[in-house]
């Protein structure tokens, strides 16, 4: 069984990682740090967006900023196929 990582990952979805800061809803002077990680796609980040709006609709903490990160770690060219099999004793 293959995983659903493995398969984003072919699919050309990247590990991203944002680093979300926002205010504390009791004490506005004061920032807070939430970190997420999901695999995405680059450059629109459609998951991230998703995140983000959900945060806005139904959290009281205002975002303040939002740095992301991200790593296309497994291509679909990096994949070959192998012809034969290889016994090892």
């Amino acid at each position: 069984m293959v995983s659903r990582d493995f398969v984003l990952r072919l699919g050309g979805y990247g590990l991203t990682t944002a680093e979300i800061h926002y205010r504390i809803p009791d004490h506005p002077s004061l920032l807070q740090q939430f970190i997420w990680q999901e695999y995405d796609l680059a450059p629109a980040f459609p998951a991230l967006k998703a995140f983000l709006d959900f945060w806005q609709r139904e959290l009281e903490g205002a975002l303040h900023s939002v740095r992301v990160a991200h790593s296309h770690q497994v291509s679909p060219s990096e994949w070959k196929a192998v012809n034969g099999v290889f016994r090892l004793n």
